[in-house]
């Protein structure tokens, strides 16, 4: 198959995707997030205006307990506290347990020693997925030092082995997100074209997408449907979104209202429309 992007008629995603999101709707995923506290609040909306259900459960002694009920986990590291390191062990003993899918964002890692060495020990944990820029795929994978704080400073395409080699040795689907978001199984590769700049202008743009994923990955586990189809459905339709909501918005604080419009608004049929992907075997 050539380079290019798949025109959506070509494509299984689209379906898959738009599938999902009528089940996720239809019976909305809790989904808890150990995440930052810089974006809590807007992750929480963020997965509030999809149709998921939002819980920042970081409290030691309830993490755990929660993941064991929870739909879908994410574990993320951009303000590793103290509690919130002990409470995300907790959570993917939790997960682990009662078979939660849970998803890492290994933010910020490589030069932070405190951060790095979590994401090193909660990785050999097996995540179900694992989402984050091609400076944190890198750093996690022992290559790189990592990128400029949350920042990235390498390509996706400069991840993809990276991302193979995370996925053979985890089990875990990885997520490279940039320009072109790189989705990869091991086996399999999904590249995805939407989205828009603004998503990188606004806090919380790549971790909001981290628990989308744990939603999506909830919703597909009740569906019978494989982890790399809902991580990557969850990225298509996030893009997507950014897509519409870019087209409205007059700068990055409109933007961000946007989104949330455009997650509630986005429904199978703007997905069959605007999907721009590649599914490779290799």
């Amino acid at each position: 198959m050539s380079d290019r992007l798949r025109p959506e008629s070509e494509s299984t995603l689209a379906a898959s995707a738009a599938e999902l999101l009528t089940a996720l709707r239809e019976s909305p995923p809790l989904t808890h997030c150990i995440t930052n506290t810089v974006v809590t609040g807007f992750t929480a909306n963020v997965l509030l205006a999809l149709g998921a259900a939002p819980a920042m459960v970081d409290i030691v002694d309830e993490a755990g307990l929660f993941a064991g009920v929870a739909s879908g986990v994410l574990i993320n590291l951009g303000t590793p506290t103290p509690e919130q390191r002990a409470a995300s062990l907790e959570a993917v003993a939790g997960a682990a347990a009662a078979g939660t899918p849970w998803v890492l964002d290994p933010v910020a890692i490589g030069s932070l020693p405190v951060r790095t060495a979590l994401a090193h020990e909660l990785v050999a944990s097996r995540p179900t997925a694992i989402r984050g820029n091609a400076s944190e795929i890198l750093a996690l994978a022992g290559l790189t030092a990592g990128g400029r704080g949350v920042d990235a400073t390498d390509t996706t395409d400069a991840a993809s082995d990276a991302a193979l080699a995370l996925a053979s040795r985890h089990g875990s689907v990885v997520a490279v997100s940039g320009p072109v978001d790189l989705i990869t199984d091991g086996r399999r590769v999904v590249r995805i074209a939407n989205g828009d700049e603004l998503l990188t202008r606004v806090t919380g743009g790549g971790c909001a997408l981290g628990a989308v994923m744990a939603a999506f990955l909830g919703t597909a586990r009740r569906a019978g449907t494989d982890p790399l189809t809902a991580v990557s459905s969850a990225s298509l339709v996030y893009t997507i979104a950014a897509e519409r909501a870019a087209a409205r918005a007059s700068g990055p604080g409109s933007f961000a209202v946007e989104l949330l419009d455009a997650l509630a608004a986005v429904g199978p049929q703007d997905i069959a429309a605007a999907a721009r992907v590649e599914e490779r075997a290799l």
